[in-house]
């Protein structure tokens, strides 16, 4: 009897154990099969990579070549092989050219290994060059940013920055050190501040390095960057012109420029055309400032261009209007990416400006509507601006700056103080060759009120705010910032 249970329990313990044994092997064998394939999977995702990386090598060699060497349309194959020259996979590339005047490209990879067909991996990527729009401000001179200013966007300078509001994106020089022209040639970084405890002198024995002070600067600041070029600009700027088609490349007036008024209506952005014959120039306004092209008056007298037929024009294709001369712009786009250039070839000693006098406004603020304003000389706001003033675009003076010039207190029309003005507000983007600037302190002529105090001329409070989308999304053809590819998107389909 003893003998029987016995034996049950060996024939029980047994099963029990065989089970458990076969459990194990099952459970083995499926992650062995589990690694193998995520193994496998790892292989493709490399292999996917490697596509994307191969025309990235590219696009450096052959910036505008996106069919692969070839001349048909996608997708290309590319063989695959491992450190001793068999072939374990390939990948197969789509490419997305860039849109009119973009510098986009969209690549998609899908990686497969030989031994596994089935098991593929994709990866799409966007690449692009960055352009100038990358910056809420990029100079080529010092500048200085008050108290209670505040900046969503990057700052970068070839000069010194004296920053005393908030910063809440990198505040970059290409200096290590700079004087302050405002403060008697001062030794200070080249990146400061003054704001609350002023930053102390650099290389002074109580410190060796630049604080942080994320009170001011709350994603850090940088020094010793590399230089933006200005002169480059030169360049993008024969391209644009080249660019411009028919009647998008404006001739010279033979009098004192252009006048472009976009308007916005049923969907669609048209533009109207004027020759400027004359400026509106009040007695006893003088440049007591000595400024260089001193001027930027409103017109006064203009005509239809051309003389005969329509002046009203729809946006050019591929978004350039060159202007061969000095150009006024305002009005309201919608749905509409423009680039206007104010140039001459070879560059003139005085080169051709753009004045904003009047509101230019986007419709939608969502990246849909982008203008780009480049000129040669300076972009100007004028004596006759609105006393509330609104500027939605991206600009770049090459040679000269963006600002205002200094008007006295005789720069006014009978019953009117246009020398002084209330509110702007531009939304977009600044690059400027030379010190820019709104308004101008120093002589206390008008008392603005609250926090903005006395001026001596310009605008009491400007309202600058950086336009994210022009990060990916720039101006038409708008000038670099780089020449080589740079991933901005990278995600597995």
């Amino acid at each position: 009897m003893k003998k029987g249970i016995a034996l049950v329990n060996v024939i029980v313990f047994a099963a029990v154990a065989i089970t458990v044994l076969v459990g194990l092997v099952n459970w083995g064998a499926q992650t062995v099969g589990t690694i193998r394939t995520l193994t496998q999977r790892e292989q493709a995702d490399q292999i996917a990579e490697a596509g994307i990386e191969y025309y990235r090598w590219h696009l450096a060699h052959f910036p505008t070549d996106y069919t692969d060497g070839t001349t048909t349309p996608g997708p290309y194959i590319h063989p695959f092989d491992d450190a001793y020259g068999n072939q374990i996979g390939q990948y197969s590339l789509t490419i997305i050219p860039p849109t009119i005047g973009s510098t986009l490209v969209t690549v998609k990879s899908t990686g497969t290994l030989t031994a596994f067909p089935t098991i593929q991996r994709t990866i799409q990527a966007t690449l692009g060059k960055p352009s100038f729009a990358k910056y809420a401000f990029a100079a080529n001179d010092f500048m200085r940013f008050g108290s209670g200013t505040v900046v969503n966007g990057p700052i970068y300078s070839n000069d010194g920055i004296h920053f005393d509001g908030v910063a809440l994106n990198t505040v970059s020089s290409a200096l290590a050190t700079t004087t302050d022209p405002d403060n008697g040639n001062a030794l200070e970084w080249s990146v400061f501040t003054k704001s609350g405890t002023a930053d102390p002198q650099p290389y002074s024995p109580a410190f060796s390095a630049i604080p942080q002070r994320t009170d001011v600067f709350v994603a850090g600041r940088q020094i010793s960057q590399p230089n933006i070029s200005f002169s480059g600009i030169t360049a993008d700027i024969s391209t644009l012109q080249g660019l411009a088609t028919s009647s998008y490349n404006i001739p010279a007036s033979g009098a004192k420029g252009y006048e472009i008024v976009f308007s916005y209506s049923a969907g669609t952005t048209t533009y109207k055309l004027y020759k400027v014959t004359g400026l509106a120039s009040p007695n006893g306004c003088t440049n007591d400032a000595n400024e260089a092209n001193w001027g930027a008056w409103s017109t006064t007298t203009e005509t239809a261009y051309p003389n005969s037929g329509s002046n009203t024009f729809h946006l050019p294709a591929n978004g350039v209007i060159f202007v061969n001369d000095n150009v006024w712009v305002s009005g309201t786009v919608g749905h509409a990416r423009i680039t206007i250039v104010a140039g001459k070839l070879p560059q003139p000693a005085t080169p051709p400006d753009i004045i904003v006098n009047n509101n230019l406004k986007y419709t939608y603020k969502d990246g849909t509507d982008v203008i780009g304003l480049i000129s040669q000389g300076n972009i100007s706001v004028g004596l006759y601006s609105l006393d509330n003033q609104e500027i939605d675009a991206a600009m770049v003076a090459q040679n000269g700056r963006i600002g205002r010039f200094y008007y006295n207190t005789n720069c006014h029309s009978s019953g009117n103080s246009e020398w002084h003005r209330t509110t702007l507000t531009i939304y977009g983007m600044i690059a400027t060759f030379i010190r820019y600037g709104f308004t101008w302190t120093g002589i206390n002529n008008y008392n603005c009120g609250g926090t903005a105090g006395w001026i001596a001329s310009g605008y009491c409070t400007r309202n600058i705010t950086y336009d994210p989308n022009l990060l990916y999304g720039p101006p038409p053809s708008f000038p670099l910032s780089s020449s080589q590819y740079v991933p901005l998107l990278w995600q597995e389909l």
